[in-house]
């Protein structure tokens, strides 16, 4: 059979593109999810109640009742460490939602309008990288008095300047461009120019950062309670689970292992949720 040029012409439809799934990433998606679940639903997945105590059955070992064991007062361990996952989870969010915001805006600020903004944004920046960020938390934490909220607020004061750094580096590349520039010539605003052109395509890097982030402001929590500064008795929290349990860490280090367990599987996800975010928006 002879094909004539109509023929020819009509596009043949190729095999449908597939999708490619690491497998690495379905355990780290999976065990989010399962943190999602004990942050919306505790009380549905703990078996008991996290502030219930047993005296008949202090630092037990984990058995098929008590699956990660009980604590010094015969408090269920698992439900602790369920209950604590909202407050270590909470504070980390808002931490990381004040330095997204105010870095960002920042950083764009900076970048843009240069010159004096820049210099003065610059110096607030250098101020807050020159101080250690468990120590400015600290100090914040002083001012503001104990508790999760204050501490979720002194961290995300602490990493603010993280946010703006890369925020400005992304906007000063984003802002020579010649689509940037027409727009400007053809009369934008700035507001139009800032947050229609520029931060749509400058916002990928500072996403896949507040992954990452995410997950330093839960180490960075949790070492609050631990050092006592942040949550406090009898709240169930990671970090203060570890630091009610390091004084029973021979007789049951259970007490000690699973919250660590916890805390280093969640961030170690969230490490890999900032690269799988790199990797599908960048």
């Amino acid at each position: 059979m002879i094909l004539t040029d109509a023929h020819a012409a009509v596009p043949v439809a190729g095999p449908p593109r597939r999708v490619k799934v690491n497998p690495w990433d379905i355990p780290p998606v999976l065990l989010l999810l399962l943190v999602a679940a004990m942050i919306v639903a505790p009380s549905a997945i703990a078996p008991y109640d996290p502030l219930q105590e047993n005296p008949d059955l202090p630092l037990a070992g984990p058995s098929l009742s008590h699956p990660f064991g009980t604590d010094y007062i015969g408090r269920d361990l698992l439900s602790r460490v369920i209950a604590g996952t909202g407050a270590t989870i909470a504070g980390s969010f808002i931490a990381v939602v004040i330095g997204l915001l105010v870095g960002t805006i920042l950083g764009l600020l900076a970048a843009y309008f240069g010159r004096i903004t820049d210099s003065i944004i610059g110096r607030i920046i250098d101020v807050l990288l020159s101080i250690p960020t468990l120590l400015l938390s600290i100090t914040i934490i002083v001012a503001l008095g104990f508790g999760t909220v204050n501490a979720a607020i002194a961290v995300g004061i602490s990493s603010i300047a993280v946010f703006a750094r890369l925020a400005r580096s992304e906007v000063l590349a984003v802002r020579g461009l010649p689509f940037v520039e027409a727009s400007a010539h053809l009369g934008a605003g700035h507001l139009t120019l800032l947050f229609r052109h520029i931060l749509p395509n400058a916002y990928s890097s500072v996403l896949a950062l507040a992954a990452l982030q995410f997950g330093a402001a839960i180490l960075a929590i949790a070492s609050l309670s631990f050092l006592g500064y942040g949550a406090q008795p009898p709240e169930p929290e990671w970090g203060l689970l570890i630091s009610e349990g390091r004084n029973y860490i021979n007789s049951a280090p259970g007490l000690v292992f699973f919250p660590a367990l916890a805390i280093v599987l969640t961030v170690m996800s969230l490490s890999r949720l900032a690269h799988i975010i790199r990797e599908k928006v960048g």
